[in-house]
């Protein structure tokens, strides 16, 4: 598997036409290097937002006057999102320093110049009108237009458009619609009409132009958009577990949202091959500038910037809004803290852990990213959290899943509650997981990504977190809830932390299933160029590969005939029925262990009846044990919105490459079939 792997990467289809390196780059826009003085405390806040333009609205007669002082907002906003070039530091642990970058990024009002390459947060409410006006202020890119090595190829890499990945909205026209490019110098106003019943959750922003998807992502492009609720559940309806959520004098709920992204700057050498060290990670040397600007290598001598093992090979460290090994400050002992944790990098698992520091530890400043292991081992002795979560990529699940390791693939999101036991210091971790469930199909070691720090003396916390939680939450609900479902919420609380009065959306019963689907992700190493496809084919943008009918209700078949892939389709989630391993066991019941080839991952366990936008569809095939494809069923509803939008592998230079597909919800024509129009 490892050989056919270095052949894979070895073969990857090189851009024919990478934009001149960011070292030889002048642009107008590019921001001015800052004094990194955030930068260098390294102290996690949350991504700074962007501030929306809301109408005031004025009522005219009686209420007029007190209106003026303190006008009503409009579900109207707008907003101006700047796609540039900008320069910026990034800290190196291993070298002790910052290296200078010049890297593509979205720039937008109340933006932290010292940490230019976590895009702001949007934060907005169901029922708002949101319109982005984003302007590419990229330099020109022929090859937005004139590029004839296929459309499968890297390329267009100042092309830029924008996904709302996970938003329930209208995929066509001016709303979530990634089929277009918005090219240099060119300005487009997205509007994106947010439903007043649109769950509310932990969602995110990203650029989704196909050619050039993975470069800008691993650039930094990517931020948080939370949809804020404030529906509590009624007795014959769900609400926003937000709602139960809200301070109390007991519990504050902070909240903190967390952007991980996986940023692989290089810098070049005169031949503009990337620069090495002796174990071959990435170097900078002083005075160096780190880019962006290519996809494979630019000669046998060089090495490929995105593909199987490129991201732990680089060296670099996984970021945490926009910052590298930086610390978390504020907490106290018996809090109950919500992380909205979102995966916005580009190929690579991260498996997040939290251990207790060793009093005395040392700083773990200066080791290289291949010495964390050692230093994990030595110093973060603790006993592993619990980490409760409470939804999957941004939509409440039924019941809290307690867990002391949560995998995330590209694109997860968890919504996970925190309580630190007691006061003191905790690592924050990329702990190891076994080959199968991660992107590279090789157990990484474990990354400190980060410290919680001085976690102060608070509440007393029993052993049992569980039952801790539950008690805490159900005084919320007593305090922040309605009195006519106080009673159930706290009910279903302090049995086993049920959430049910919170799920967005109801269960897919069988006998709503109308249709079926099958995809299989596979790579053809036998073909030249090496083929990414969908259900056997490379993505064609003249080719529709589904026609949906609105209303119907699909159960759908995902499987992976080589690795494995995170599937992710836009507009509508999808509920999981099951997940069989080779052998046919459900691995996605509440107590299911999934130990197929041998080693246990924990990724699937309790995923049974969770709504998600992204799965990890599982291939855990070796040389010894050729049969690893495992089978996932899900089903979905195509409500409200007609129109073209794309399913593909969140591996994002695999969505470059072609695996995606064209999918296309048309109107039924009344006697079982599509809509085709007046004729």
């Amino acid at each position: 598997m490892q050989r056919t792997l270095r052949t894979l990467r070895a073969a990857l289809p090189q851009a024919a036409i990478a934009t001149a390196t960011a070292a030889a780059i002048t642009c107008a826009c590019a921001l001015p290097v800052q004094a990194q003085t955030a930068n260098t405390s390294r102290r996690v806040d949350n991504p700074p937002l962007l501030e929306l333009k809301r109408k005031a609205l004025r009522s005219p007669g009686l209420l007029a006057a007190r209106q003026a002082t303190q006008p009503a907002l409009s579900h109207e906003a707008s907003l101006d999102l700047n796609v540039v070039y900008s320069d910026g530091k990034i800290w190196n642990p291993a070298e002790q320093r910052f290296d200078q970058v010049h890297l593509r990024s979205y720039q937008g009002t109340r933006m932290n110049p010292d940490v230019p390459f976590i895009s702001p947060m949007l934060d907005i409410r169901p029922g708002d009108t949101i319109r982005v006006r984003l302007n590419n202020q990229l330099p020109a890119d022929p090859s937005c237009t004139t590029f004839s090595g296929g459309v499968n190829t890297p390329h267009c890499f100042n092309g830029t458009n924008l996904h709302t990945h996970g938003l329930w909205v209208n995929p066509a026209g001016n709303g979530d619609n990634v089929l277009i490019s918005i090219n240099p110098g060119v300005s487009f106003e997205y509007e994106y009409n947010i439903p007043s019943d649109h769950p509310s959750g932990t969602f995110w922003y990203h650029t989704h132009r196909h050619g050039s998807t993975a470069l800008q992502v691993a650039s930094g492009m990517a931020g948080a958009l939370v949809i804020r609720g404030d529906r509590p559940p009624t007795p014959t309806q769900t609400g926003d577990v937000d709602t139960l959520l809200r301070p109390t004098p007991r519990q504050a709920f902070r909240e903190r949202v967390l952007v991980l992204q996986q940023i692989q700057y290089a810098c070049r050498d005169q031949n503009n091959r990337i620069k090495l060290n002796p174990d071959k990670s990435y170097r900078c040397d002083v005075g160096d500038v780190g880019t962006i600007e290519h996809y494979a290598a630019v000669d046998s001598q060089d090495q490929a910037q995105f593909g199987p093992g490129t991201w732990p090979a680089s060296g670099r460290y996984t970021s945490i809004n926009g910052l590298v090994l930086p610390s978390f400050e504020g907490a106290r002992a018996g809090q109950i803290e919500r992380w909205r944790t979102i995966h916005g990098g580009v190929r690579d698992t991260i498996n997040l852990e939290f251990r207790k520091l060793r009093a005395g530890a040392r700083s773990a400043q200066g080791l290289r990213a291949s010495e964390h292991d050692a230093y994990i081992a030595e110093n973060c002795t603790g006993t592993p959290l619990a980490q409760h979560l409470i939804a999957a990529d941004g939509l409440t699940t039924a019941v809290a899943m307690r867990s002391t390791q949560t995998v995330y693939q590209p694109a997860y999101r968890w919504d996970t509650l925190m309580v630190f036991p007691e006061a003191g210091d905790y690592c924050v971790i990329d702990t190891a997981s076994p080959a199968s469930a991660s992107v590279n199909q090789a157990a990484p070691s474990r990354q400190l990504l980060g410290t919680v720090n001085k976690v102060a003396p608070g509440n007393a916390v029993p052993q049992d977190i569980s039952a801790y939680l539950a008690t805490e939450l159900a005084a919320a609900a007593a305090t922040n809830l309605p009195a006519d479902v106080r009673a159930k919420v706290i009910a279903d609380l302090k049995d086993g932390l049920k959430l049910t009065s919170f799920v967005p959306h109801p269960t897919v019963q069988d006998k709503e299933v109308t249709g079926t689907q099958a995809l299989a992700f596979n790579i053809d190493l036998n073909t030249t160029p090496i083929q990414f496809q969908v259900n056997g084919k490379p993505f064609d943008p003249t080719r529709i590969d589904r026609v949906l009918t609105l209303g119907g209700v699909d159960e759908w078949t995902l499987q992976s005939d080589f690795v494995s892939h995170p599937f992710h389709i836009h507009v509508n989630p999808f509920q999981i029925v099951k997940i069989l391993d080779p052998n046919g066991k459900d691995v996605s019941l509440p107590d299911a262990v999934d130990d197929y080839d041998g080693s246990v991952d924990p990724q699937y366990r309790g995923l049974k009846g969770v709504w998600k936008d992204t799965l990890w569809v599982k291939n855990s095939a070796t040389k010894a044990q050729p049969n690893g494809k495992y089978t996932l069923i899900v089903r979905t509803r195509y409500q409200r919105y007609i129109g073209d939008y794309v399913l593909h592998c969140h591996i994002l230079d695999h969505e470059d490459q072609g695996m995606m597909q064209h999918l296309r919800v048309a109107l039924p024509d009344g006697s079982g079939g599509v809509s085709k129009g007046h004729h």
